[in-house]
């Protein structure tokens, strides 16, 4: 099952974002099986102010921690974070 992740900034924060970016892109990598699609929201000035991530998880519960585990949420970078299921319809393939 996919899930997309909504993960929004709180204010202020992209020095901690650039600061952690390099923990949080090893993480992801470490889980690549699992992340299908992902990058950062843009603000007006084209600078990271969000996160948009697309996992294959077996459950939400699976979704959460995976989640929960990435160095951006540990870091307490995040105002918010939207977990939905999602089905892949149209465009590149998420097997």
């Amino acid at each position: 099952m996919h899930f997309v992740a909504i993960c929004l900034d709180k204010p202020d924060s992209l020095a901690k974002r650039l600061e952690i970016r390099a923990a949080h892109l090893a993480f992801l990598a470490e889980k690549a099986e699992m992340v299908k699609l992902g990058g950062p929201f843009l603000d007006a000035d084209g600078k990271p102010c969000g996160s948009m991530l697309i996992v294959a998880c077996a459950s939400e519960t699976e979704a959460q921690a995976f989640l929960a585990d990435d160095p951006y949420a540990k870091a307490g970078l995040f105002a918010s974070v939207e977990l939905r299921p999602y089905r892949p319809v149209v465009g590149a393939s998420l097997a």
